[in-house]
């Protein structure tokens, strides 16, 4: 791309055609720049709203190469990718962010503690699990948490083994467990990073997971004390710095009884935790993303209101044409901003969309989303 020129003749590619391409291409359609999908399902969100769109499998590499070889630039929604095939279409001059290599380090848990450890980027200790682990030695490290190496997503991966009897669930491929870490709350730093070495880094949120560890309700700014803000905010500079990233990274925090901060797990993408910057804030993770691959001046992070955000999940006992039972009630209430994402069929637990409040106080914000939380619900006819 030549030097402050985009436009729509510009080919930008994606790797994933879910719900995150699909926020993502509503930004980039105010700049007028043409998104193109690959994805295996040819009813994905992302694929009504882009311009064109692939049917392939992203880890396969014959697919990804003939998807990315006439691509100016080539980013991905989801970390589970072939990562091989990346590496061919960098080396034939694709812009590929994230890199490959910082792709690769991500995608697998083990590879991610390895380079904590060896960058002195605060975490939880690690041990790597090969495949079919004896039992009767982890016994003996009972509690800790295990998560497949590979493949996690979307609370997916991770068993957190209290009790002997917990060791019947216990996963038999490669893993890694890590120490039970007595968190007082679980945080989330949005930072990006641009060619240039420009990072600009979101305020930081508080998460609240519900029981099968999925994200629930998201509170903007997190109720912290400035002094964790500061150093949170430091930690993930770090972290997208020493991975020398360009792209938008998601950095999962643990604020600990003791007040130590540790790196949890990273996203190298847009993420769950930063939806609310649509409304929130100046620049939008979505925007800012397409701001950190293109090597534009990044945008301003500041917070414009103070958010909330309702994960939209499908409910328990429903599966088959969703319906959204209360909608018009939500909308109705002032600062509240729906978005939905296009996934024709509900299950339980699937993310269907989510929902956004802005007020002007925190305490309002909070009382708000746990209402709303009762109001609607995703469900069948």
């Amino acid at each position: 791309m030549k030097k402050n020129l985009i436009g729509s003749e510009y080919r930008l590619g994606i790797l994933g055609g879910g719900q995150l391409g699909r926020m993502f291409i509503q930004e980039a359609i105010s700049y007028n720049i043409h998104v193109h999908i690959m994805d295996n399902n040819k009813k994905a969100p992302s694929a009504a709203s882009a311009n064109t769109f692939t049917k392939g499998d992203i880890n396969n590499y014959d697919d990804v190469v003939a998807f990315g070889k006439n691509l100016d630039t080539l980013t991905v929604e989801i970390e589970n990718i072939n990562i091989e095939a990346l590496y061919h279409l960098e080396k034939n001059g694709v812009n590929v962010f994230p890199q490959p290599r910082v792709l690769e380090i991500i995608k697998d848990k083990g590879l991610q503690k390895q380079f904590y450890k060896k960058n002195n980027i605060p975490t939880s200790d690690f041990e790597l699990l090969p495949s079919n682990p004896d039992r009767s030695i982890l016994a003996k490290k009972i509690p800790f948490v295990q998560k497949l190496r590979t493949g996690g997503y979307d609370g997916k991966g991770v068993e957190v083994i209290k009790l002997e009897n917990d060791l019947k669930n216990m996963f038999q491929e490669a893993s890694i467990t890590e120490e039970l870490v007595p968190f007082t709350k679980e945080l989330s730093v949005i930072v990006a990073r641009n060619e240039n070495g420009e990072t600009a880094v979101y305020p930081t949120v508080e998460c609240e997971f519900n029981d099968v560890n999925l994200v629930e309700f998201l509170f903007s700014p997190a109720q912290i004390t400035s002094e964790v803000e500061n150093k949170a905010a430091a930690i993930a500079i770090d972290v997208i710095n020493k991975l020398e990233m360009v792209g938008l990274l998601a950095v999962e925090l643990f604020l600990c009884e003791n007040g130590d901060i540790l790196v949890n797990e990273v996203a190298p993408r847009p993420h769950n935790s930063g939806h609310h910057t649509i409304e929130c804030n100046v620049t939008s993770q979505f925007e800012q993303h397409l701001r950190s691959i293109l090597n534009m001046p990044l945008g301003a992070t500041d917070m414009t209101q103070f958010g909330a955000m309702l994960n939209l999940l499908g409910s328990d006992g429903y599966h088959g044409q969703a319906i959204y039972e209360g909608l018009f009630d939500v909308i109705s209430i002032k600062g509240v901003h729906i978005h939905l994402y296009g996934k024709e069929i509900t299950k339980p637990n699937r993310k269907m969309g989510h929902i956004t409040i802005a007020r002007k106080s925190m305490d309002e914000t909070i009382t708000l989303a746990k209402d709303i939380k009762h109001l609607i619900r995703v469900i069948t006819a």
